[in-house]
């Protein structure tokens, strides 16, 4: 659904102002949305999955692990499909307190689409260059919107997520390095545009969210504070809206109407989209390659 459609529905959670940004910045930030006691069972959930990850020495499907990881210490940069890990998880995805959320800026029938968890253990090595989200995970149009929750809230410190001001209505830039890896980086030489008077550093106290447009630039610097910085990222798009290549972060609940109804036809957004590898036959981490592109946000 396009935002001139969305915008003829009435909204649940957000203001007329607070919708208005996501749409004119390509994000909003609401200050300590998630209640107390949904915050509790996610951080309980997120410390089950540390336990866990205990027995995990490397790298897998689940697990990212930060370095200095051990069956003692146990550090962790990235939790994928967190929903099919806790059942609370995907408890809390499918709550009005989210779908509804999600239906302020993607039309009043809300799909699923994927989720991630990026602990981002403290005094860590891995942050994120700038990049956009969309070319990872094509659709025919772009409502997608990643809703980030600040499990335990960010300072400073903590290698927020930082999001280039309007950036979504720009133009999408090549994921690829000049060897042809598909790193999720935007090149140097094509960020020319992005000054400091652009870039918004997004902080907050537990329970702070950000919504995020799919073609907006973000990125963030390693946590170089003594806390982890969870940050929960599920993904919404509207119903009508559909990816058309495979997922890099597959999921059963992929595809899963959360609010509303199923659609009956397609929306299609023409402006191009670059398209990734083809996950079909694997996805190979962007942090596998030669001169690696760290993973998280």
């Amino acid at each position: 659904m396009k935002p001139q459609d969305v915008l003829k529905h009435p909204a649940h959670v957000l203001t007329d102002a607070q919708r208005r940004a996501f749409f004119d910045h390509g994000f909003v930030v609401l200050p300590d949305y998630v209640p107390e006691a949904w915050l509790t069972r996610l951080r309980a959930a997120m410390a089950e999955l540390l336990e866990r990850s205990r027995a995990v020495t490397q790298n897998d499907g689940v697990f990212v692990l930060e370095e200095g990881h051990s069956e003692t210490e146990p550090r962790l940069h990235r939790v994928s499909s967190p929903q099919d890990q806790h059942p609370t998880f995907w408890e809390f995805m499918t709550d009005p307190v989210m779908t509804d959320l999600a239906a302020d800026v993607v039309g009043p029938d809300v799909k699923f689409h994927h989720a991630k968890l990026n602990v981002k253990s403290g005094k860590g090595t891995q942050g994120f260059g700038w990049h956009q989200d969309i070319p990872a995970w094509p659709h025919t149009d772009f409502s997608p919107v990643t809703i980030g929750i600040y499990l335990d809230g960010c300072t400073p410190e903590q290698g927020p997520l930082t999001v280039a001001d309007g950036s979504h209505a720009g133009p999408l830039f090549s994921m690829y390095d000049d060897a042809g890896n598909f790193v999720v980086k935007i090149r140097e030489k094509d960020l020319g545009w992005l000054t400091d008077d652009r870039i918004r550093s997004i902080t907050g106290g537990p329970g702070t969210t950000l919504l995020l447009n799919c073609r907006a630039v973000h990125g963030s610097v390693p946590n170089k504070s003594a806390a982890a910085r969870p940050l929960l990222l599920p993904v919404y798009t509207s119903a009508d809206s559909f990816p058309y290549t495979p997922s890099p972060i597959p999921s059963p609940h992929q595809g899963d109407i959360v609010r509303g109804q199923a659609a009956k036809y397609a929306s299609f957004d023409t402006r191009p989209v670059e398209m990734p590898p083809d996950w079909r036959f694997g996805y190979k981490p962007v942090w596998s390659h030669n001169k690696p592109q760290k993973p998280g946000y």
